[in-house]
């Protein structure tokens, strides 16, 4: 049997959890001061040009890090989880700090260009309808397309490495159109397809199946005759040989194909909706551009890393969840 390699625990400099017993949480101190400090800058210092929201923006991070502070000192008040987040927090605020002095105090960083973090709260507060529909709208076409996508490219893969057959013939056409980026059937998908939605959910399918279709493909052929040839001793089927067999133990280079076609879909997805949807993020962004509307290109931005870092969390998540009998052996 194989034995998992015992976890090893992270210094107490990186997680924050100084004190487990219970006690004062001087790295949430030092967090609670640091965004405290980044209030009084964004409240004492005067800002160059005029620029809205500047005091809730300051109130926000001044009941950020009251909160901070006051679960510092609270025996017991900060868990595990936000406690090895302490040198994060401290790390933001001073990164807050520092970019609303070279943009809205100092004018390092020229407007428009460039806009304090002021200006994205106003953004979320003002246009928040727009950018709302905007993300839906992505979710919706990256859900479609990545689903579309992983479920044929799973199913192209296991059919190239279990038939002869199929992997004869598909094989050679995998390998000839497969390495094409899928932002290089932008024109043809926009003349093949009726609307520019259903040419966008072709295109993010078409860069999420690639690598799946590869990555289910090499696990099913790396699978051990020996599994095979016990489970056929035992009267298995051919139906039983794939399904709870070749599956099961490819589901480790699935996944991983997974991960790489949640990047590549992402990437596609900001080019289709830039040139052929009504709404989106990647085209929000292409309108803001289009206006010179900085901020609000760099709130959707910052929604669209959210979204998509979340999403990539959620495949861990589910990673974690059918290879629980991988934990401690294979680590990505």
């Amino acid at each position: 049997m194989f034995s998992a390699e015992p976890q090893r625990a992270w210094p107490a400099e990186i997680t924050g959890a100084r004190n487990p017993r219970g006690g004062i949480w001087w790295d949430g101190v030092a967090a609670g001061c640091a965004w405290l400090g980044a209030t009084l800058l964004t409240v004492g210092l005067t800002n160059v040009d005029e620029w809205d929201r500047t005091g809730e923006f300051a109130a926000i991070e001044g009941v950020l890090g009251a909160l901070v502070f006051a679960l510092a000192l609270i025996p017991r008040g900060a868990g595990p989880r936000l406690q090895r987040l302490g040198p994060w927090l401290t790390v933001l605020a001073i990164v807050l700090a520092a970019w609303e002095v070279v943009t809205a105090k100092l004018a390092w960083l020229p407007p428009p260009f460039f806009a304090p973090p002021q200006a994205l709260l106003d953004v979320y507060l003002s246009d928040w309808p727009r950018l709302g529909e905007s993300a839906l709208r992505s979710l919706l076409l990256l859900a479609g397309g990545y689903s579309v996508g992983a479920a044929l490219g799973f199913l192209t893969g296991i059919a190239l490495g279990w038939s002869r057959i199929f992997g004869y013939w598909a094989h050679p056409l995998l390998r000839f159109i497969g390495p094409l980026p899928a932002t290089a059937w932008l024109p043809l998908a926009f003349f093949i397809f009726p609307t520019s939605g259903s040419a966008s959910t072709f295109l993010v399918a078409l860069a999420t199946g690639f690598p799946v279709a590869v990555l289910t493909w090499s696990g099913v052929a790396s699978v051990n005759s020996a599994y095979y040839d016990i489970a056929r001793t035992l009267g298995a089927t051919e139906r039983f040989l794939v399904l709870r067999v070749a599956i099961p133990a490819a589901l480790p280079h699935v996944f991983v194909g997974l991960f790489m076609g949640l990047g590549a879909s992402f990437s596609v997805l900001v080019v289709a909706e830039m040139l052929g949807v009504k709404a989106g993020l990647g085209w929000y962004l292409q309108w803001a551009q289009g206006w010179a509307s900085y901020p609000n290109m760099y709130a959707a931005l910052l929604i669209m890393a959210l979204l998509f870092s979340g999403l990539i969390t959620l495949l861990f998540r589910a990673r974690d969840r059918f290879l629980a009998w991988q934990k401690g052996l294979v680590r990505w």
